[in-house]
């Protein structure tokens, strides 16, 4: 049964034996590192960057659905794309708007 499922994997049209499943396998790297700034200090985050990871991970989300095979792969990297740019966005967003809280660091 297993050994079933693990040839319809390989077999699959984005499967392992395509780019459709090495791009956003190595994209992941991308979510990786933004998740390791998790713990930058938010004046240290780049709005330009952010914006850009933020929008490609929801631009390539709606995209990865609409392409026939559905990459379900492209997918779920892309969500994780938008929601950690989200996540750097709404921290430098706040540490700009609150001025106090630069008070606290110095």
């Amino acid at each position: 049964m297993a050994s079933s499922k693990l040839q319809a994997l390989w077999n699959h049209p984005a499967g392992p034996k395509t780019i459709h499943f090495w791009a956003p396998t190595f994209k992941w790297g991308i979510t990786v590192a933004n998740v390791a700034d998790f713990t930058k200090p938010p004046e240290k985050l780049s709005y330009p960057q952010q914006i850009a990871v933020t929008c490609t991970g929801v631009i390539w989300s709606r995209y990865s659905l609409v392409v026939k095979p559905k990459n379900w792969n492209l997918f779920s990297v892309n969500v994780a794309m938008a929601g950690t740019g989200l996540y750097q966005l709404s921290r430098k967003i706040w540490h700009d708007q609150n001025p106090e809280s630069q008070e606290v660091v110095a």
